[in-house]
């Protein structure tokens, strides 16, 4: 395990109750696109996708043990859990949204819209009503080293919710460029929606009957900016983290960036876990980093 001095910059005294570790841990090289970390309460392990080498790994939290979870894995990008605490997974090999059961068995939750194949879902947000919902971009189409080649059959790239009781697919989002990470707030009345090629964040209002408002942006990356956003997170106190480049953004609800924590590489995504959910999980190109904080990740609805 590598340890690397942690350097955060503060732009804003309301980021001023967060602390921790004094080194970000690496406790794992050998990826070559490291994606989708997920924490595993029951089993206090975190799984992970490496796209391009088609496979998901698995880091044991008690002994650090780094082992394969599954290979082949359907080039595998986002992966969460729902309220069953089952696998829900992106794959871009197959275009689709699996569930892995209990028993290993995996479930097909979506493929299709209106008959046409998805694209290839990127990542996944479980409500706490069950429903799913999941954004699809073209990246495992556009070539074969994050999936396989093909032609879109949908024309356009959209943020989609899977119906928990008769598990229809529709469509909630459909004006975006290259949607990417989300995240919903802790009360679940706000979805945050990264669009990578647009380089922002825009937030929507969730309505009782699973329906999206309102869509302004929420954070942009602006001028020369490095990097654009990726995968999110909330914390406890609905402040949005999210991987952006070489580093982690902070932002307060009013959409205020609070601070950055600078990283080695480049950033896909992150994940709170953990005893207390204060642990941040990080997966950046080659690598899996760690470090503990002050603050604690928000709990899903089902779980408070």
């Amino acid at each position: 395990m590598d340890l690397i001095p942690v350097e955060f910059e503060a732009f804003d005294r309301r980021i001023a109750d967060v602390t921790g570790d004094r080194n970000l841990e690496r406790l794992h090289r050998g990826t070559r696109w490291a994606e989708g970390p997920v924490y595993v309460p029951a089993g206090r392990y975190l799984v992970w996708s490496d796209i391009p080498n088609d496979r998901m790994l698995r880091w044991d939290e008690l002994t650090g043990a780094v082992g394969p979870f599954r290979q082949p894995a359907g080039y595998v990008n986002g992966n969460t859990l729902d309220r069953e605490g089952r696998l829900i997974s992106c794959e871009h090999g197959a275009r689709r949204v699996t569930r892995t059961e209990h028993d290993g068995s995996v479930t097909v939750l979506a493929d299709r819209w209106r008959g046409k194949r998805l694209n290839s879902p990127n990542d996944a947000v479980v409500r706490s009503d069950g429903s799913v919902w999941f954004t699809d971009p073209p990246y495992g189409i556009l070539g074969d080293y994050e999936g396989h080649r093909a032609e879109p059959e949908i024309d356009g790239c959209h943020v989609y919710r899977i119906d928990p009781a008769g598990g229809e697919v529709s469509m909630v989002a459909g004006d975006f460029a290259r949607p990417n990470g989300l995240a919903f707030s802790p009360d679940e009345r706000l979805l945050y929606v990264a669009d990578t090629e647009r380089r922002h964040v825009r937030v929507f209002e969730v309505t009782r009957d699973g329906t999206l408002t309102g869509g302004k942006v929420f954070a942009e990356q602006q001028g020369d900016a490095d990097g654009s956003y990726d995968g999110m997170r909330l914390d406890d106190t609905g402040r949005l983290w999210a991987a952006v480049g070489r580093s982690i953004h902070a932002y307060h609800p009013d959409g205020t960036l609070l601070g950055r924590l600078h990283l080695p590489e480049s950033a896909s995504n992150l994940v709170f876990g953990g005893l207390k959910r204060n642990r941040v999980f990080i997966t950046a190109t080659t690598s899996l980093y760690s470090m503990m904080l002050s603050l604690r990740g928000a709990a899903p609805v089902w779980a408070t």
